[in-house]
């Protein structure tokens, strides 16, 4: 149950004087640790990519196809790349530390999701150099009707990584998302029941967080009870457990979907090479 984090520590030795600050922060890292590396035992859940997700979406969404709205995202995606590498970040798989940057493929859904649906409430897990985060403040700004991102994420012990911490986001001009981005630190098992309980209700859930099958659930669960009525949920790397076949297997869904993700460049950790993302469409969306 030690393993991974006390390799870590011997490494990061600092990282020590942080853990034991919050005690129980760590104790619920350790057990998400452990429950992850018991999962890779298992077998691989078979997903297999729709070739036309994008516009299954839009006619599930009842939404115009081809997309306007995708048309925006193609134009804005190469400048926020051109701005991350020009602070000296290169997006893209382990990109930031082991962790992967939103791709094109699971942001556009995003911007799409948020364009469509017209949220006020958008929760998001996992933030890293803030693509996903970007996008959707972009697309809520776009929408002009008030929404709001709340996203949960839990940053890396060292410093030069902790501050490239939503690095997409803090661009000059940045402040045009005032009072729209609320930034939550610490892990989702802790944070995310008491966000949902305070929000009351919520429209869209991105989840890019551990992935993993105990996390995924956990997460997906508790953001279906505060989605009574109408809305979405956009799951990273779906096809790195089986959380998103089992949920939607237990859950009755309006609609549910995987495409194939668009990393900047080719990801070895993943099983076809670029991976999977899942969307769920909950309630009548047309």
């Amino acid at each position: 149950m030690l393993g991974i984090p006390l390799r870590y520590l011997v490494r990061h030795p600092a990282a020590a004087v942080k853990m034991a600050a919050d005690p129980l922060q760590t104790l619920t890292m350790m057990q998400d640790y452990y429950h992850s590396e018991q999962e890779r035992k298992l077998p691989q859940c078979p997903y297999v990519a729709d070739p036309q997700w994008e516009q299954h979406l839009h006619a599930a969404l009842g939404a115009e196809w081809p997309c306007p709205a995708a048309a925006e995202f193609r134009e804005l995606w190469p400048q926020v790349i051109a701005e991350l590498q020009a602070k000296g970040i290169d997006p893209g798989p382990e990109g930031f530390q082991w962790w992967n940057d939103g791709d094109a493929g699971l942001v556009r859904a995003a911007w799409c999701l948020v364009r469509h649906l017209k949220p006020k409430k958008v929760v998001e897990t996992g933030v890293a150099h803030g693509m996903t985060s970007r996008f959707v403040l972009e697309a809520l700004k776009r929408n002009g009707n008030g929404g709001r991102l709340w996203s949960i994420d839990l940053p890396p012990f060292e410093k030069e990584w902790r501050a490239q911490v939503g690095a997409a986001v803090d661009v000059a001009g940045a402040d045009r998302y005032a009072g729209m981005w609320t930034y939550i630190a610490g892990s989702s098992r802790r944070k995310l029941p008491k966000l949902l309980a305070g929000l009351g209700t919520i429209d869209l859930f991105i989840h890019d967080s551990l992935h993993s099958e105990r996390n995924v659930r956990f997460e997906l669960e508790r953001a279906w009870a505060a989605m009574p009525g109408r809305g979405a949920f956009l799951v990273d790397d779906a096809d790195a457990n089986w959380g998103f076949k089992n949920f939607t297997e237990t859950f009755p869904v309006q609609q549910s979907m995987l495409g194939q993700a668009e990393p900047t460049r080719p990801d070895s950790r993943c099983v076809s090479s670029t991976g999977m993302f899942g969307v769920i469409l909950k309630g009548p969306q047309a």
